[in-house]
């Protein structure tokens, strides 16, 4: 199973966002979404799970969930903005959500991937819509197999 990963569209989703994601299985978006139509644009192209993020008004709160759990080729999965822990890191995270083997979150604009606990795989893709801190936007690809560790790659939108 083929995951796309994106956060912090603010209301923007990239072409190359949409060309990266053609290929997946299901779409995870760690909030700060700023449009109805940007979940719409998603889902044309795969199944989105989307949480809302600090600044999403109520057209995306109405519609998703604060943290939302799930279940995903075998992995406990979650998916968080992150802004309830003010400027989230992989730690913290993980021991908010001790039982999740994959944590997505957003936030904080940027792109992180890491291995906390050896076993426990987060990752924030940066911000798709609205990159900051002299970044490039970004998006995260994740690959899920039954008994294998997921691997993930970011993938810059250039």
């Amino acid at each position: 199973m083929r995951l796309g990963i994106i956060s912090d569209t603010h209301g923007v989703l990239p072409n190359e966002a949409l060309d990266v994601f053609r290929e997946v299985d299901h779409i995870l978006h760690a909030g700060d979404v700023g449009a109805p139509d940007i979940l719409t644009d998603l889902e044309a192209l795969a199944p989105v799970t989307a949480v809302y993020g600090n600044m999403d008004d109520s057209d995306i709160r109405d519609s998703c969930e604060k943290v939302a759990n799930l279940m995903l080729y075998g992995f406990m999965i979650v998916v968080t903005h992150g802004d309830q822990f003010g400027s989230p890191t992989p730690g913290v995270l993980h021991e908010a959500f001790p039982d999740a083997e994959i944590i997505v979150y957003g936030h904080t604009h940027r792109p992180k991937l890491e291995l906390v606990d050896k076993t426990v795989t987060v990752m924030n893709p940066g911000s798709a819509g609205d990159p900051r801190h002299g970044l490039v936007a970004s998006v995260g690809i994740m690959e899920l197999e039954p008994g294998i560790p997921p691997r993930a790659r970011l993938v810059p939108l250039v």
